[in-house]
């Protein structure tokens, strides 16, 4: 089965889940910009970010931009649920290659008071989601972001990390999979250009010869073929979660402090019910 990696900020795995087909025709769920080529020294120049930029922006001018979302807002749910999870607020949030704004019409000005959402594609910003909460929309390169140390309570992102050359290893966490049915190969590379999604990386293919692409498709669906014709491709998701710590919330005890063992908790159980037999 083909597996599509596809990274989100924030981040524990959540139980195997299949999502519900939702106007998706045949395509059904189951489960400051930088300078062109440039990269930060340390950083591998796998991805080519001008191309990303372009394929983005071509992605967001087209007439039905909404037609190949719905991978996109899924994810954004997901997000926002996580968010929701934890018992605080955040003044100030900050969503790293925030497209059309997947993550924030999912949420409430309740959670957050006001979102700044940075992107690489100008037409993306342009044409963004309805929402709640205040936004602030900054074109900006996810590997340059034009943002001071300790500005934000919340960082979060969608979708978009996969394409950065400066990906950091502690990405490499718990992961979320979402499985979508195509008709065929070809109505999954179509939505993967739909997305904005198509190879940027430098070393890709120029051209692919028809006579390849129609062996590949022949095989591919002889390999993986599902019982009603369509065939299978997996999304894994990438997740992890980082906020400002807040006065609201509980701090963890000093290391040491306890007073009851680990030995000592299997216990409680016995001592509850001795408790409840003598009222």
């Amino acid at each position: 089965m083909l597996r599509l990696t596809r990274f989100s900020l924030l981040g524990w795995r959540p139980p195997a889940a299949r999502i519900p087909a939702k106007n998706l025709g045949l395509r059904k769920a189951a489960s400051g910009v930088s300078p062109s080529g440039s990269a930060s020294p340390r950083a591998l120049n796998i991805f080519d970010r001008d191309l990303k930029r372009k394929q983005k922006n071509w992605a967001a001018r087209q007439p039905e931009p909404m037609k190949f979302d719905y991978l996109k807002d899924e994810v954004g749910s997901r997000i926002a649920d996580r968010v929701y999870d934890i018992a605080r607020n955040f003044p100030l949030a900050l969503d790293v290659g925030c497209g059309r704004g997947y993550i924030a019409q999912h949420l409430n000005k309740e959670t957050v008071g006001k979102f700044f959402q940075a992107d690489i594609a100008e037409n993306a910003l342009k044409n963004t989601l309805e929402m709640e909460i205040p936004t602030v929309s900054v074109l900006a390169d996810e590997e340059f972001l034009p943002f001071r140390e300790n500005t934000f309570d919340l960082v979060v992102s969608s979708l978009s990390l996969h394409w950065v050359n400066d990906l950091p290893r502690a990405l490499e966490q718990d992961t979320d999979e979402i499985q979508v049915n195509y008709p065929g190969m070809f109505e999954l590379m179509e939505d993967l250009q739909g997305m904005g999604e198509s190879n940027c990386a430098w070393n890709r293919k120029a051209l692919l010869h028809r006579d390849t692409m129609l062996a590949a498709a022949a095989v591919y669906g002889e390999m993986y073929r599902n019982e009603d014709g369509s065939i299978p491709a997996t999304y894994q998701i990438y997740y992890m979660i980082g906020w400002k710590y807040h006065e609201s919330q509980a701090r963890p005890a000093e290391r040491g402090s306890a007073t009851v063992s680990f030995g000592e908790l299997g216990k409680i159980n016995n001592l509850m019910s001795q408790g409840k037999k003598s009222q």
